[in-house]
């Protein structure tokens, strides 16, 4: 089926007549449709339409802006598992975490939806007589949404929803490898009578799509997931306009693993943070870091499991773990591969491409780990985005702390310890924005700030009330009521 861009509340054609496929990563003969591959025409009649509904949609109430969200939620609910299926085929994470994928969604959906009663701002004492003092929030205008595919209904929810429940509108880009996603949740908007113009889908590449995109001189804020590389980009394309932008990058997070703390718990949490989505989170672990005495035991316990770990298609309810996203994907994984065997990391399990039976027919890499790593070697400073896990030694919880903070980035975190004195300075020690004690190093709740720090992004943070803030312009306010020139404090 040939699907279109989705403009001022019409589904229309790109300007190019050009197409590219969605395929399923687990079996290439599964497609799921021809998207349009648009350009910079595409992008200026989106970028249009959301500039005239903002004149209106702004002036919407928040509290109608924010029961039109729950009325979404409420569809979205409805078609959980129609989505989760559909989720699964188009980037291939297995099904129980598809239907993870789509219920933080939908919660970020409803929490969204109750801001439109709050969009709280705040007053305070002014310092002269008969004198008001308060501060609004405003809506920013129109907003550049770039997003990732490996959370394909997550991630666009934890931009557009408060986005729109603060007034704004949005032209919305999703990733190429995850168009049907896109379309099912744009469709459902278009269900539930979101005004013409507040939310545009346009289909593309990058440098076709992204860049016009970030480039419009009427659009006022960009918001992207995705690698730093890229980001720094959009970055410079903001920067140029005064634009505000929003940047959530790469992450190559740890876990630490002290001697008193729980081993078979730790290795639970290993294994579901290192392979989960195979890895590709911003917030998998992909280093490891154990305390001396039990690095042995903790290392001999998670090859094993790993080496159970079942590959193939998410739908199979015995999959473990599923394929990457694409070919591109599998060969940047095995080069990493071969760079940490060459490096003189030791490869204990994993370290191959799936090739047996069905997995020939999609991209599939075993889950790899590697020990004897060093802080030097790319395997554990670069961001790999797949299922492979470097293991390093910590002769004590400092040596752990700076192994665990020697990177660029600084997104999630994680330490396994019954020591609340460890388990409290970890929290200040460790720098990333998310810490997790005695858990793994993914599993972040909408109603919580998200985001982290040093090359993982630019200060903003997503979810919560802080995204409300990010979505929100301060405008303060001065009411004089004294009926008299009243100069400024200090001034007789």
């Amino acid at each position: 089926m040939l699907y279109k861009n989705y403009i001022e509340g019409q589904w229309i054609d790109s300007a190019t007549g050009k197409t590219f496929k969605s395929l399923n990563p687990a079996d290439t003969s599964d497609e799921l449709g021809e998207f349009p591959a648009s350009n910079a025409q595409d992008v200026a009649k989106a970028v249009e339409a959301a500039d005239r509904a903002f004149k209106t949609w702004s002036k919407v109430t928040a509290p109608r802006r924010g029961e039109l969200l729950f009325d979404l939620a409420e569809k979205m609910k409805g078609r959980k598992e129609e989505l989760s299926q559909l989720m699964t085929r188009e980037m291939g994470k297995v099904l129980k975490e598809a239907r993870g994928d789509v219920q933080e969604g939908i919660d970020m959906t409803y929490y969204m939806a109750a801001e439109g009663r709050r969009l709280f701002g705040y007053t305070t004492p002014a310092e002269l007589p008969l004198k008001a003092a308060y501060a609004i929030r405003r809506p920013i205008g129109r907003i550049a949404a770039i997003t990732p595919w490996n959370f394909p209904l997550a991630i666009p929810t934890w931009k557009i929803m408060p986005a729109l429940v603060a007034g704004n509108t949005v032209v919305w880009k999703p990733a190429s490898d995850t168009p049907r996603v896109a379309y099912e949740l744009v469709k459902i908007f278009d269900e539930v009578g979101l005004p013409k113009g507040v939310l545009n889908l346009i289909f593309g590449g990058g440098s076709d799509v992204g860049v016009p995109l970030c480039k419009h001189p009427k659009i006022n804020m960009i918001s992207f997931t995705g690698s730093s590389d890229t980001g720094k980009e959009i970055y410079k394309y903001g920067a140029e306009k005064l634009n505000q932008v929003h940047l959530e990058l790469g992450g190559k997070n740890p876990i630490v693993v002290l001697e008193d703390g729980d081993l078979e718990l730790a290795v639970e949490g290993i294994l579901w943070s290192a392979f989960g989505t195979t890895g590709q989170r911003c917030t998998a672990c992909s280093r490891l870091i154990i305390e001396d005495g039990v690095y042995e035991k903790i290392l001999g316990k998670l090859v094993a499991r790993t080496e159970k770990l079942r590959l193939g298609n998410g739908l199979d309810p015995k999959t473990d773990v599923g394929p990457v996203v694409n070919r591109s994907s599998q060969e940047k994984v095995g080069r990493y591969v071969e760079m940490g065997v060459k490096e003189g990391a030791k490869l204990l399990c994993g370290g191959e491409m799936g090739k047996d039976g069905d997995l020939k027919k999609g991209f599939f890499y075993r889950p790899t780990i590697f020990s004897d790593v060093t802080p030097q070697m790319r395997i554990f400073q670069d961001e790999i985005f797949g299922p492979v896990l470097s293991v390093v030694k910590a002769k004590d919880y400092d040596d752990a702390i700076t192994l665990a903070n020697n990177t660029v980035y600084g997104l999630s975190s994680s330490i396994y310890t019954q020591d609340i004195n460890k388990a409290q300075r970890a929290i200040e020690d460790l720098e990333a924005g998310i810490t997790y004690i005695n858990s793994g190093t993914i599993g972040a709740e909408v109603h919580l700030p998200f985001g982290g720090v040093k090359n993982t992004g630019n200060g903003g943070r997503e979810a919560g009330l802080a995204a409300i803030d990010e979505y929100t312009e301060w405008k303060t306010v001065y009411i004089d009521y004294s009926g008299r020139l009243q100069k400024a404090q200090g001034i007789d």
